[in-house]
């Protein structure tokens, strides 16, 4: 089951966030994880986020 999520950011926060996500790795989320199935969930919400932020323009390179 998906659900769907909705905030509001302004310009900085989105930008800001989206860098975040862009510089965050695997490991990061296996660090602060109880488990790999918990960091293997919060990774894959991080790529959901970092596309939503994307198709509304916020994709640093």
């Amino acid at each position: 089951m998906k659900n769907k999520i909705t905030v509001e950011l302004n310009a900085d926060q989105a930008w800001a966030f989206a860098e975040f996500l862009k510089r965050v790795s695997r490991e990061d989320f296996e660090r602060r994880a109880v488990d790999r199935n918990e960091a293997d969930l919060m990774w894959e919400a991080g790529i959901c986020l970092r596309e939503a932020l994307g198709e509304q323009g916020f994709a640093p390179r």
